[in-house]
């Protein structure tokens, strides 16, 4: 267990660099990986599930106790991003469909990616996990919601439709996870270690599955949708930061709420795009980039986070803490 643990580690810090290659490979010999697109929202809700086996009441019980900096890190992971994605829409004049890919990757909940960065930050991983769960059980409301004020001028949404798909994709998984392991921890336990090992090939499965079917139009549109995740990750991770501190977080508070904001679960916006909106392929595509390049950056702003941090400021956040 010990080395599965240790190779789930090594791969999350390295997930950027694995996605590119994989991608690589699928943008040279498409069918490698291209078999996996009809399976997309699968891949997803395994690692939902495994999200769930690996929720501990220990993650929330220091939140609670501060449920400011969780509702204001919330409520900044649904209003900036989606704002951003949709101010870069109208700014680019972007078509319909890839406007859509845009906005999906901007309404859809934090990524379990976040809690790894924010821990590799030395931020305050309880309120990154909490942020993660509470954003993912909300989304089945707020997503389709936003999906459909922010993208409903553009293209036909119904709110019922997708609605369903987060509920099926995100939420029954993670509950029946959840269940499960307060049901059979004595099983669970053996597997846990396991979640993070999957939860890195689901994605890379799935981002390999799109670049594969859409290996002609990443030659068309590949740079400027490069150019739209660069600018709404990162202005994402600049707008948590400021945000955090308008309302007083310290240095571990501020860092979590940053990466949640900046880090999105670009595989549901994938497999949303796939499930309702198969009539618009080029839809899938921001949120197949958002992946591979949101863990590069992320592992850039948790390597600058820890050089910002002093010792007495770590020693002071302590102290906070305790």
């Amino acid at each position: 267990m010990l080395f599965f643990r240790r190779l789930s580690m090594l791969l999350a810090r390295h997930i950027g660099v694995l996605i590119l290659f994989c991608s690589a490979l699928a943008w040279m010999y498409p069918p490698l990986f291209a078999w996996t697109v009809p399976h997309t929202s699968l891949f997803l809700a395994v690692i939902m599930f495994g999200m769930g086996l690996s929720i501990s009441p220990d993650n929330f019980r220091a939140v609670w106790q501060r449920p400011g900096a969780l509702a204001a890190g919330c409520a900044a992971q649904f209003c900036v991003m989606p704002l951003l994605a949709w101010g870069l829409a109208e700014l680019f004049s972007l078509e319909p469909e890839l406007a859509l890919g845009v906005i999906l990757v901007g309404c859809a909940p934090g990524g379990t990616a976040s809690n790894v960065i924010t821990y590799l930050a030395r931020g305050d991983v309880a309120l990154s996990v909490s942020m993660t769960v509470v954003s993912t059980l909300l989304a089945p409301v707020l997503t389709p919601l936003l999906v459909y004020l922010l993208a409903g001028s553009r293209v036909d949404v119904s709110f019922p439709a997708m609605m369903a798909s987060v509920m099926n994709i995100v939420l029954a998984p993670v509950l029946t996870g959840l269940f499960l392991r307060r049901a059979a921890w004595g099983l669970v336990r053996r597997c846990v270690d396991f979640c993070p090992l999957v939860s890195v090939s689901g994605i890379v499965l799935i981002v390999g599955g799109i670049v594969a079917v859409n290996a002609d139009k990443i030659a068309e549109s590949g740079l400027l949708v490069l150019l739209l995740v660069f600018l709404h990750n990162g202005a994402g991770l600049l707008l948590g930061l400021g945000i955090a501190a308008l309302f007083g977080m310290n240095y571990a508070g501020r860092t979590a709420v940053a990466v949640e904001v900046g880090m999105q679960n670009s595989g549901l916006a994938v497999a949303l795009a796939a499930a309702n909106f198969a009539g618009f392929p080029l839809a899938t595509l921001p949120g197949a980039l958002f992946s591979a390049w949101q863990n590069i950056s992320g592992a850039l702003f948790a390597g600058w986070r820890r050089r910002a941090r002093s010792d007495d400021e770590f020693l002071s956040d302590a102290a906070d803490a305790s």
